[in-house]
Parts: structure tokens; C-alpha cells; sequence
């Protein structure tokens, strides 16, 4: 893989094909094709790619294909890197977004991305891939200074002499005719322990998929180091055989990331013909999470408990507890046991109309939620946008009590914005 640039865009940004048209991002004739032929596969085997991705046609334009509200990076089979960073107002700094992402991720839970450290964000310059085989790089130093643990594993061979217990029926099979030879198994004690074998695989893996000299550099050594280790032929088994003893603990990030880039898990995760390695998290998910880490951070846990995805409470209860409600973010205050719910929405509103552009939907969950948790406030949280500041507060009253509040954070300054939150709503005051 050469040193291309990234071909970057943001959230429901448009790609077309071959010609130069203003508001869109041109792609290669072949590589349109390509990353069409991917997204209907993925359909086409269950995984819906036309979630990630729409492909519609516009009079004097032609095909377009156009990202959703999924980010990440898509690594095609030439080596080039799509990036889906997120639409944050009118920002258009590249490495900025690159930062706000790079934060999101960091606060997903079970993820390799918690260890990340601010040094590898060299935003402006280092496409989101990179980050990640970086991130992976680090964590196999880490083994590779504290040196390669070694385990048993069950071999079995024609000697000469025995070494552990003869295997009768192969013994016939193999050496009817050679009386001087013994079919044997035996336990050896070497680095050839699935965990390495895992990482190997890997370090081959992204060895020819990386763009970056100095990440190329790092995996050779690390090849090097891991030469007398035979790289996984087959993943699944291998992963089944991890142990997390007290001695592996140091391989527990390291694996993390041999699961991303080898079997693509995350939220959302495709392989293709077409693609060398794709994994992009939906939006949606990462402002939850970022949000609710943070509020648990602000939120002294002496005197709040911060529950999300809330599950104690169904629309209806009888015969049985039927359609439950799962408010994102649950806020219970312990000195009164005042409730407030907070759901929080990636979409940017707008003052064009009477509802800000609020959906209909999420409007009959806040009012079920207030109902349910008899909650002090229900808020729904939004992005800020350059139609409406952060410092508006927008308010739906109900005559039968309900009151609905929708508030708006900056992302770039999310414990600001949600100091603002709690005192406007009551949940505490800052000073």
C-alpha cells in the first residue's frame, strides 16, 4: 500500500464519479464502481450496507452515492482510505473533527480505543487508519519489551524414537511399513500460544495495508521479533482458546485490536471482494456514550446515579411488562430521588420551522418517559448548530404537566455545555 492521501468527507456528504461537480467529492470511475459493488454485497449477504451508505441518481449528475450517519474508515483493496468524519455545524477542519471522534470512541465501553493517548493525534495529518495501526503497534511493544509469554501446546509427529504417548491407530496408518518410526503427541512449551499467533496474523495483515513509513517500519520489527511464531490459519478457534490469566493481562488491548482488524468486530463492521477492511460506529451511539461519560464524570456519584440505557420501566405492566422504555441517559438525584430522563439525539435542527425539525417519534417517547419515571425534567439533548446557538433552550408544554425541553452542546466544549444543561434543568447548580 503507497502513501495516499485519505479521501475524506463528512456525514451525509455526496460522492460522484469521474467528473469535477461543485458541492460533491469526485471519485475514480473504478473506485465508484467499486465501493457501489460493496455496499449492494453487504445488503446482499444481510448486513445492510445501504444503512452506511444511499445510492440514488440525480438528473445531470448521474449515480451519487452519499454517506449516512455512520463514521469511520473504509480501507479499499488498491490501498486507498475512505474517511467519514462527523458533521459538526460548519466546521470543516479535518483534523478537528478527526479529534472529536477520536474522543467519542475513547468512551465506548469494551473498546481498544480506551487506552488511546493525545500524542497519536496528529489530526491533521494522520488519516484515522493510521491511528488506529498505531494504537495497535503500541500495545505489541508493550509485549515485546516485557517478552513473548510461551505456553503448551499439543503437537503431533513421526519420530524416531518416543517422545510422550504413541497414537496407535495413526502409528498404523502412517508407519506400517516403517517399523522404526513412532507416531507420537506431546505437549511443547514455546511462544506458539494462540494469543501470539493471533497478533502475527495481524502484524502480516496490516503490514501490507499500511500507508504509513513509519507504521511499516514498526510492524517489520515487530515481524521480526514475532518470527518463531506461526501466524492464526484460523481465527475463530484460536480466539476460543484466550485465556485472561494473571499472566496475559498485558495481551488484553493488544487482542482487543487483533479482533478489529481480523474478524472486524465493532458496531458495525463489512468485508468484500472490494474492500480490504472496513469499521464504521454509528453517530447516533458515540454522542450517547461521549455524553454519558462525561455527565458521570461531572456528576459527583455521592450525590447522583447516572443510569444509562434505563431499563426499569415498561409503557404497560399488566398482564405482563410489555414495549419497554429505554431513556439513554437517567439522572437520579440521592438527597430527594428527584428523576430526570435525557435522551440524546445526533441531528442538527434547525429554526425553520415550528418544531425545530424535532421528530414526531422521539417527541411520544419523552412524553412516555416523563409519565413513567415521573420524571422532574425530560430533556432532549442536540448538537449545536449554526441555526440555533447552545445557549437556547427550547420548551413544549403540555396542559396535563408534561413539559419537554430540547438544549443544545457543543461538542468541542461538552462539559461547558452540559454545566449549562444541569443548571438550566434543575439538576444542580454550578457556579
Amino acid at each position: 500500500m503507497s502513501g495516499k492521501q485519505p479521501i475524506t468527507i463528512t456525514e451525509y456528504s455526496s460522492f460522484v464519479s469521474g467528473r469535477t461537480i461543485d458541492g460533491y467529492t469526485t471519485l475514480p470511475e473504478k473506485m465508484f464502481a467499486q465501493l457501489e459493488s460493496f455496499l449492494l454485497t453487504c445488503r446482499g449477504r444481510g448486513a445492510d450496507g445501504l444503512e452506511l451508505m444511499t445510492i440514488s441518481a440525480k438528473k445531470g449528475i448521474g449515480k451519487i452515492i452519499t454517506a449516512q450517519n455512520y463514521v469511520g474508515t473504509i480501507v479499499m483493496n488498491d490501498g486507498t482510505v475512505i474517511e467519514i468524519l462527523p458533521k459538526v455545524c460548519s466546521d470543516q477542519d479535518p483534523g478537528r473533527a478527526r479529534r472529536l471522534l477520536m474522543d467519542m470512541l475513547r468512551t465506548l465501553e469494551l473498546s481498544p480505543f480506551k487506552t488511546i493517548q493525545t500524542a497519536h493525534l496528529k489530526a491533521d495529518r494522520v488519516p484515522l487508519f493510521e491511528i488506529f495501526i498505531r494504537m495497535f503497534i503500541d500495545e505489541v511493544f508493550v509485549i515485546a519489551k516485557r517478552g513473548l509469554r510461551s505456553g503448551y501446546r499439543t503437537v503431533q509427529s513421526n519420530e524416531s524414537v518416543v517422545k510422550g504417548k504413541l497414537l496407535f491407530s495413526q502409528q498404523i496408518k502412517q508407519n506400517i511399513a516403517h517399523r522404526e518410526r513412532v507416531f507420537v503427541e506431546r505437549d511443547e512449551f514455546d511462544v506458539n500460544r494462540p494469543e501470539n499467533r493471533l497478533i502475527k496474523a495481524t502484524l502480516q495483515f496490516l503490514s501490507h495495508r499500511s500507508g504509513s513509513s513509519r507504521n511499516r517500519t514498526d510492524l517489520k520489527t515487530l515481524l521480526n521479533i514475532f518470527a518463531c511464531v506461526e501466524p492464526s490459519s484460523n481465527y475463530a478457534d484460536d480466539f476460543s482458546k484466550c485465556t485472561s490469566e494473571r499472566g496475559m493481562r498485558d495481551y488484553a488491548a493488544a487482542l482487543r485490536w487483533c479482533r478489529v482488524f481480523l474478524t472486524g468486530q465493532g458496531f458495525t463492521s463489512y468485508t468484500g471482494p472490494e474492500v480490504a477492511w472496513a469499521l464504521l460506529y454509528p453517530m447516533e451511539v458515540l454522542f450517547e456514550s461521549y455524553v454519558a461519560e462525561k455527565l458521570k464524570r461531572l456528576l459527583p456519584a455521592e450525590d447522583f446515579s447516572v443510569s444509562v440505557q434505563d431499563q426499569r420501566h415498561s409503557l404497560f405492566d399488566t398482564p405482563n411488562r410489555q414495549f419497554h422504555l429505554r431513556p439513554d441517559i437517567v439522572v437520579t438525584r440521592k438527597r430527594d430521588g428527584k428523576v430526570f430522563v435525557l435522551d440524546t439525539k445526533w441531528k442538527l435542527l434547525t429554526n425553520t420551522s415550528p418544531s425545530y425539525g424535532i421528530s414526531q417519534t422521539d417527541m411520544y417517547q419523552m412524553y412516555a418517559y416523563q409519565k413513567k419515571y415521573r420524571a422532574e425534567c425530560v430533556t432532549l439533548l442536540y448538537p449545536e448548530t449554526d441555526k440555533i446557538p447552545a445557549q437556547q433552550s427550547i420548551a413544549f408544554h403540555s396542559n396535563d404537566g408534561v413539559t419537554v425541553r430540547a438544549m443544545f452542546l457543543d461538542p468541542f466544549q461538552l462539559t461547558d455545555s452540559l454545566k449549562t444543561c444541569c443548571d438550566l434543568v434543575g439538576i444542580m447548580k454550578w457556579n
